[in-house]
């Protein structure tokens, strides 16, 4: 794999292929979990490592599944790797399992997880999944982190609430006065879909500046044209 393989899986992942703003896929957990920055990243960080182990499982046995049963096959293996992941938040992070509830098993039938191992990991070699599967959970992971500190500043006007479940003894950021009433819109549901709405135009609108200030050079080279004769 060469270099520009690789900036190209890592730039599809992250950004231009984003999975939440891009594909629109894996609104469920994106709308209800990321009512605190903390809740959205540790749900980002166990997809990630979910995405990453089932790319490369499934690209090292891809020559191995029968095509007719691949997709309850790639469903077997995902529901493993996340019943791990469940055992594994429910020993070590057991408060913050409880704030997660459904919402880590519902990883088994995550969009994401499944159109990557579908569309990717099926066709490739497990050093080029392996790197997918890792940047469209990092694509992920800052789409969480962002929607979930807006929401969390906005809505309580704080930030990092609830780390002492992931680092007991730490504690969240009061960026806003104590006095703050909250805005109670922001924590809910249609607060998710306006902010969510709200990330994805300014998406566009970076990708649409971005295009404007590189130069046209169709145009360059049409205007460098002779005129025919007559013209």
């Amino acid at each position: 794999m060469d270099r520009e393989q690789f900036r190209q899986i890592m730039d599809n992942g992250v950004w231009h292929q984003n999975a939440s703003l891009i594909q629109l896929l894996g609104l469920c957990p994106l709308l209800a979990v990321t009512t605190t920055l903390v809740n959205g990243v540790m749900l980002s960080l166990a997809t990630i490592i979910v995405m990453a182990v089932a790319n490369v499982a499934v690209a090292a046995l891809r020559n191995l599944i029968p095509h007719e049963i691949r997709i309850p096959v790639f469903i077997l293996v995902v529901a493993a790797l996340v019943t791990v992941v469940d055992l594994l938040f429910n020993a070590y992070f057991h408060e913050l399992y409880l704030v997660l509830g459904i919402f880590i098993p519902l990883i088994v039938t995550n969009c994401i997880v499944l159109a990557r191992v579908e569309a990717f990991a099926n066709k490739n070699p497990p050093l080029q999944s392996l790197l997918d599967g890792i940047f469209m959970g990092v694509g992920l992971l800052w789409t969480l982190a962002l929607l979930g500190g807006l929401r969390e500043l906005i809505g309580g006007g704080t930030l990092f609430s609830g780390i002492d479940m992931v680092f007991p003894g730490a504690q969240g950021l009061q960026l806003l006065p104590a006095d703050y009433p909250g805005f109670l819109l922001a924590i809910l549901p249609p607060g998710a879909f306006i902010l969510l709405g709200f990330l994805i135009a300014w998406k566009n609108w970076v990708e649409a500046r971005a295009a404007a200030r590189k130069p046209d050079s169709g145009a360059d080279q049409a205007s460098a044209l002779p005129l025919a004769d007559g013209a």
